[in-house]
């Protein structure tokens, strides 16, 4: 076979190859990333509306720049109420940054031990979970431990489990995903197992410990542990794709605003928000930025060090296939891509 035909051959395969992977990519995220970026971060967000979208919120905290608060879409789609900046809104797991947070400052006590095992601390469990005895407290935080996880059960949520008692059982006895330290799953089931630590270290509920240990000295007087804390009135509406009811009244733990998580992002990132000795333990551990996703909610605290830029974003609409998970990524990065425009022409 000739040069010029295998050439051509070549290049009906990656034509064949390219269409067929386009044709299984949503062409709303194709449209999302091609768009002509905006010059400011509200057209962007307008934009991210279009996409389809109830609601966005953003808070931007750069560094030698006033404080950007914005929002687009609805607080509530049903009574036609604007979006609020200042709405509170479900945090989901970007809750595990205070957890760790609170593991970091225990250990710094001389409380808890990275190195001490699940069976250590939770003798009950040898036998029931699987490696109890040689997955230790840092491979919990670390999301090495192999253990199942628990909102991975069947229609998990459709019809949640609620309480440690609950949300444990759907995981006992089932064998491990893998051996300890020996690969990464973003696994739930940890944190559920360093909280209820946490509690029988304590004696009492380890969000009263980070309330008094980190919310009160950063002032961060918009975090609640639960909606019983709060007015439903002022948390944004939660909307997902396929189901027609309003989700703002599912229980699915920690809320904030935005403005709140960026304050707790750049206290993290910065390191005012510990004690001597405390940020060496946390960094050792876990991470500096994270996201969240329950149904009705998907929320972003990402720290953009060349920026020197907090940028805290929620989203109030998702749906089965997470596309919209896929679409708020895009319109992050595209954010991102706004503020270093604007830092380049302010240059």
């Amino acid at each position: 076979m000739s040069k010029t035909r295998k050439k051509q051959i070549f290049r009906i395969v990656l034509f064949l190859g390219t269409a067929i992977s386009l044709f299984f990519v949503p062409w709303l995220l194709v449209k999302a990333w091609i768009l002509p970026l905006p010059g400011t971060v509200p057209e962007q967000l307008n934009q991210a509306i279009d996409h389809g979208f109830d609601g966005v919120v953003v808070y931007i905290d750069q560094a030698g720049k006033p404080p950007q608060y914005h929002a687009a879409g609805w607080h509530n789609r049903e009574s036609k109420v604007p979006a609020d900046p200042q709405a509170l809104f479900k945090i989901a797991s970007i809750s595990k940054l205070y957890d760790a947070v609170a593991v970091a400052k225990l250990v710094n006590d001389g409380r808890l031990d990275l190195d001490k095992s699940l069976g250590d601390y939770l003798p009950d469990l040898v036998g029931r979970i699987e490696n109890a005895e040689t997955i230790t407290l840092k491979l919990l935080i670390q999301h090495r431990s192999g253990i199942p996880n628990f909102t991975d059960a069947p229609n998990f949520w459709g019809a949640p489990a609620m309480g440690y008692e609950d949300c444990l059982a759907l995981i006992l006895d089932k064998p491990a995903v893998f051996a300890p330290d020996q690969d990464y799953m973003y696994c739930n089931t940890n944190y559920l197992l360093i909280n209820k630590i946490m509690d029988d270290e304590l004696g009492y509920d380890n969000f009263e410990f980070i309330r008094e240990e980190i919310l009160i000295p950063q002032n961060l007087n918009a975090t609640y542990r639960s909606l019983d804390e709060v007015d439903l009135d002022d948390v944004m509406s939660g909307y997902h794709v396929g189901h027609p009811y309003d989700l703002k009244a599912d229980e699915h733990g920690m809320l904030a605003t935005a403005e709140d998580v960026g304050f707790f992002l750049r206290a993290l990132n910065d390191g005012t928000l510990f004690e001597p000795g405390e940020q060496e333990i946390y960094a050792s551990v876990y991470e500096f930025e994270h996201a969240g996703w329950v149904p009705g909610y998907q929320s972003f605290a990402n720290y953009y060090a060349d920026l020197d830029a907090v940028v805290v974003a929620f989203y109030s609409t998702t749906d089965p296939k997470l596309y919209n998970w896929n679409l708020s990524e895009i319109v992050n990065s595209r954010i991102a891509k706004i503020l270093e425009r604007q830092n380049e022409s302010q240059e």
